[in-house]
């Protein structure tokens, strides 16, 4: 009965497209950033650019690029200075001293008062004499915030809640000044009893003896440093360099808060470190800390000056807080500066972003750093030697995705099928049989033929054959074709926006060939300056040239040579936006333009040996000059082939229809 209920429990219904749900996966991803690949043909590129720039999901959701992530906490930082003043950095502390020193004046009259409410005449001495010392005392306190406190700490102070309200405010300005410094030892100093600071005391002095260590070629024993002070350290570094790279990010930050003070007010915090810091012996250690983490971090902001400009005086006790938050602030965005593969944004603290950033970041983060994980487990790249590659999946489904937008985009005014006469003489299966007539291919299809001779004559042995009962495979007309798709590759190609149209042509064409005639034979050969052969599954790397030159001469070369190997139909589609402007002499190329008559002469040339051989040339041209169009008039007269001209958005549109067409023809005439 339980189990029955939980089954029960789930409900299903088909889908509409309102559910919201499957908002990423790996085809998506693909299809996302195939047009980006195309362009460029670099993987790892294309997947930077996608951290970078963000893109919508499924459901139309954004997901936030690294780049806009990045202005916003530069945007966050802005608004943190530009909100703060600090003029009233110590304001807070001098009123409360004031208050103590006021306190302490009255428990001083306190005390002498009920001391002359006795009779003790003694007694009356003595405090007179002690209030009128601790009055002079009070009254000779220096001006200065940093003065005040020392001369503070070696005073006896008469009145007992003067005493503990001052001890009070030195433990809360030692943590907050030591937060200051080090705000990565935030949890470590929530105690700041004299035991406590004693220990970092101990702790900095072994921080200071490791990083000596380290200079001389030692290896420091960081795992028992870890295991003694382990807990000053909430972000639980696993490396020596990591703890120092967090401290020294500290150290910087507040480096950065004294360079922006003025004059008085860094000597002011300087004399009030000395002054809380002196008695433990702790300020030597900050000092040779500092020294040491300057030298083994050089790059980080130690002479960077904050610019504050806003009417918010900063207390002294937030000063802890804005120090930490822009230490935040700036280590995400160095993080993510530096990312450029998605896998390093796991090393994101997303709680940390959401803080900094919102919701939204800290989503779009979580789905970032997905990317490549869904895109290797779903089998379309891999990583090689550190970098991601394409698999053939990945190939073949860039391929599909741009064979399928053309298609879909042909079918709004034609059918895109290229269906063909399926029965006639042949040798290849249809997997389909038929009973036999006279004239066909006697291509016996046994267990059906007995299987009508039982249903006709009952069982029993033998089995007793007639001419009615025979039933023959039906088989498919076989035609075979093999076809070079010849790409211009030169600069112009992406100068006039013609490259990304033409290679997406290209990976339809190959995806249309080996998904629907897999019996076919396709070739690539890109011509720049030079021309080159091109294994397809190479395709979506490929780009363009960075030299000027259209060597159709060396491309019809190498693509009647591929040709030379295979049988059946033959044809050349060349894609290009130039007349001929370069050719191969003495293994060299040469380039002129306008074309030199010897750069026409030789690739006609090559035309007259493809036309000997059988090969037709097809031309899709993307520029309507008077050169390309007076070249390829004397081509087609000599090859007999077909020319087109085109636009980026209607090439594929001509290319896959010529090809279709071509294909149905031969299948007719088979």
């Amino acid at each position: 009965m339980a189990r029955r209920d939980r089954v029960r429990g789930f409900r299903y219904s088909r889908w509409d497209g309102t559910q919201v749900g499957f908002d990423l996966d790996a085809d998506a991803l693909l299809s996302e950033m195939s047009d980006d690949l195309l362009y460029h043909g670099d993987l790892n590129a294309a997947l930077r650019r996608m951290l970078q720039q963000g893109f919508r999901d499924r459901n139309g959701d954004r997901l936030m690029g690294l780049r806009e992530m990045i202005e916003r906490l530069r945007q966050r930082r802005r608004d943190e200075l530009e909100r703060r003043n600090l003029g009233g950095a110590y304001d807070d502390i001098a009123e409360r001293l004031e208050e103590i020193v006021e306190k302490e004046r009255a428990g001083i009259d306190r005390r002498v008062n009920e001391a002359h409410q006795t009779d003790d005449r003694r007694r009356q001495e003595i405090v007179d004499d002690l209030a009128s010392e601790r009055r002079m005392e009070l009254d000779l306190l220096p001006p200065d915030l940093a003065g005040r406190v020392q001369e503070l700490q070696h005073y006896d102070f008469m009145d007992d809640d003067a005493r503990r309200e001052f001890e009070t405010l030195m433990d809360e300005l030692r943590q907050q000044l030591l937060q200051s410094y080090f705000n990565q030892l935030s949890e470590g100093m929530n105690n700041v009893s004299p035991e406590q600071l004693v220990r970092m005391k101990d702790m900095l002095a072994e921080l200071n003896h490791m990083l000596e260590q380290r200079e001389r070629g030692e290896e420091p024993d960081f795992k028992g440093f870890m295991e003694r002070y382990g807990d000053f350290f909430p972000g639980n570094p696993q490396t020596l360099d990591e703890l120092l790279e967090q401290m020294a990010r500290s150290m910087a930050q507040m480096q950065s808060l004294l360079n922006s003070m003025t004059p008085e007010q860094r000597a002011q915090l300087q004399g009030l470190a000395q002054a809380l810091l002196e008695d433990l012996d702790l300020r030597w250690q900050v000092d040779e800390l500092a020294r040491n983490l300057q030298d083994a971090f050089p790059n980080l902001p130690w002479n960077q000056r904050m610019q504050f400009s806003g009417d918010d005086p900063l207390q002294f006790a937030q000063m802890s807080g804005l120090l930490e938050t822009l230490g935040d602030l700036d280590q995400l965005e160095n993080l993510l500066r530096s990312a450029t593969q998605p896998g390093q944004l796991a090393e994101v603290d997303v709680d940390q972003a959401r803080d900094l950033l919102g919701d939204d970041a800290a989503r779009s983060l979580e789905r970032l750093a997905e990317l490549a994980r869904m895109l290797e487990e779903a089998g379309l790249i891999e990583q090689r030697e550190g970098r991601y590659e394409l698999t053939p999946k990945g190939v073949r489904a860039i391929g599909q995705r741009a064979l399928s937008d053309l298609f879909r985009k042909l079918m709004k005014d034609r059918a895109g099928r290229h269906e063909a006469e399926r029965s006639g003489v042949g040798n290849e299966r249809a997997f389909d049989h038929k009973p036999y007539e006279f004239g066909d291919p006697f291509h016996l299809n046994v267990e059906q033929t007995i299987r009508n001779a039982i249903y006709r004559g009952g069982t029993g042995t033998p089995v007793r054959l007639s001419q009615a009962d025979f039933e023959v495979e039906r088989t498919e007309v076989l035609t075979q074709s093999a076809t070079v798709l010849m790409l211009d590759v030169s600069l112009s190609m992406p100068m006039r926006d013609n490259f990304l149209a033409a290679k997406k042509v290209a990976m339809a064409l190959h995806a249309l060939i080996t998904s629907q005639f897999p019996r076919d034979y396709f070739g690539l050969v890109s011509f720049g300056r030079v021309a080159r052969e091109v294994k397809p599954e190479l395709l979506p790397e490929m780009s363009w040239d960075f030299e000027w030159g259209t060597n159709m001469q060396h491309a019809l070369l190498l693509a009647r040579r591929q040709l030379a190997r295979e049988s059946g139909t033959k044809q050349i589609i060349m894609v290009t936006d130039g007349e001929p402007t370069a050719h191969i002499e003495h293994g060299e190329a040469v380039f002129q333009y306008p074309p030199s008559p010897v750069t026409i002469e030789e690739t006609l040339k090559e035309v007259a040996r493809c036309t000997r051989d059988g090969i037709r040339i097809n031309t899709f041209m993307l520029d309507e000059s008077y050169y390309l169009r007076s070249f390829v008039e004397r081509m087609m007269r000599m090859n007999r082939g077909r020319a087109f001209f085109t636009t980026p958005d209607t090439l594929g549109d001509y290319v896959l229809v010529d090809f279709l067409e071509q294909r149905r023809a031969q299948r007719r005439a088979s």
